[in-house]
């Protein structure tokens, strides 16, 4: 089955509201085996929204579309679904019904128009009702064609598409397909997909696709076969063998991220954390905090931005700032020792660098950053360099610190 994503709406046009959802389908319909060859978006006008969904006919069997379900007169996109269709809408006393009901829920008085999202397919339409808010979903099958129309807000998308529309589409798939992810960190999308090409160009099934997000790298392993368990059976060897592969890299698998993972570890070896921060302003601190039940390893952060910060809080002496300056493994040192110290906490982690756009010298440019940790007595340091904006070189700094700290937990690097 080919399929093409439809987004409607001139808001997205104007990129006024960013299109969550089609990152969202497609995701889904890749795991459900389900290829798709185009996304495309198209304003509320009805013309070219006539246009968009029989061209996009001719070269897909589904087409899924967000938006366009409203009561106004330019929510059109069930109106043209049905012209292709050549079917009448009719009304829907259950779909009526429960747009009543919602409008009492929230306070307020339904509008004529409303009525407008209550009509439905007379013959070849199947109606998704809505709990979260007033359009229902429709799909409309016909000679080997099928619609799918899902209303436009995520919070309604979301999970029509999950409680009604996935269970729809898994059963016209001859096979069940299954992905597993491996998390990545500290190998980039090229270096990865070197490390494992051979794997990737021998692939049949299960496949192997390599993807970059949010700072790290992902492999996704995709097994189709007659049930889940088949599936997994396939995938298992091949995930353990990209693991050997990359070793101490892959930090996880399936849907989480490196402060979790990071934070389950401190919890789970009983070891409490303090951090330095100086380039990275407390973004370690303010990924680790969104872990429920942190505060049990967490036990302070500090940004220490200044020098005299940095000597009066961390106890960073003054002949090293002066010799070696702020940004320096000394520093660096000192910071982690500082915090570790003063705090009793048995890690101390800190981080100094130049995150631009000014401060950068041929000796120390913009992107050098310097972590320390100290544990057990010991204190290590390590050079780091990024390229990019300030943020992103802040960010890409305290990844590399959580992962940092997340390898000397889990394995003792």
């Amino acid at each position: 089955m080919k399929a093409e994503i439809l987004a409607v709406g001139t808001e997205l046009l104007l990129g006024d509201i960013l299109n969550t959802n089609a990152q969202f389908l497609a995701q889904e319909l890749a795991a459900l085996g389900i290829e798709v060859y185009y996304q495309t978006v198209v304003g509320d006008n009805p013309g070219r929204l006539e246009d968009t969904i029989f061209h996009a006919f001719s070269r897909a069997d589904l087409i899924i579309t967000t938006g366009g379900l409203g009561p106004t007169e330019d929510d059109l996109t069930k109106e043209t679904a049905a012209k292709y269709f050549g079917e009448n809408l009719v009304l829907d006393e259950k779909a009526l019904a429960q747009i009543e009901k919602f409008f009492k829920r929230i306070g307020r008085e339904m509008t004529e128009n409303n009525v407008k999202q209550a009509m439905v397919p007379e013959k070849n339409g199947v109606v998704l009702y809505n709990e979260n808010g007033t359009a229902p979903g429709i799909i409309i099958e016909k000679d080997g064609k099928m619609i799918v129309m899902l209303p436009g807000p995520p919070k309604e998308t979301v999970p029509m598409f999950l409680n009604q529309v996935k269970p729809y589409l898994a059963k016209k798939q001859e096979a069940t397909f299954v992905s597993r992810i491996l998390r990545v960190a500290g190998v980039g999308e090229s270096a990865m997909e070197t490390a494992v090409k051979d794997m990737i160009d021998a692939q049949t099934n299960p496949t192997i696709a390599p993807y970059a997000k949010d700072g790290e790298s992902i492999l996704r392993i995709t097994a189709r076969a007659k049930d889940e368990e088949e599936a997994n059976r396939l995938i298992d060897p091949v995930a353990a063998a990209l693991r050997e592969r990359l070793g101490h890299a892959v930090y996880a698998e399936g849907e989480t991220d490196m402060e979790t993972v990071t934070a389950g570890l401190l919890l789970e070896k009983g070891k409490t954390l303090a951090v330095a921060e100086s380039c990275t302003g407390g973004m370690i601190v303010s990924s680790l905090i969104e872990y429920a039940g942190i505060s049990k390893a967490l036990l302070e952060g500090c940004v220490t931005y200044s020098n005299e910060a940095k000597m009066k809080r961390l106890g960073v002496k003054a002949e090293t700032l002066e010799k070696y300056g702020a940004v320096s493994p000394q520093t660096a040192a000192e910071m982690a020792e500082g915090i570790a110290r003063t705090s009793g906490a048995a890690i101390g982690l800190a981080t100094t660098g130049v995150a631009g756009p000014d401060g950068g010298t041929p000796e120390k440019p913009v992107g050098l950053v310097y972590v320390a940790l100290h544990a057990d007595g010991k204190t290590k340091v390590k050079e780091l360099r990024f390229a990019g904006k300030r943020n992103k070189i802040r960010e890409r700094a305290a990844y590399a610190a959580l992962d940092w700290l997340r390898r000397t937990l889990q394995y003792e690097e």
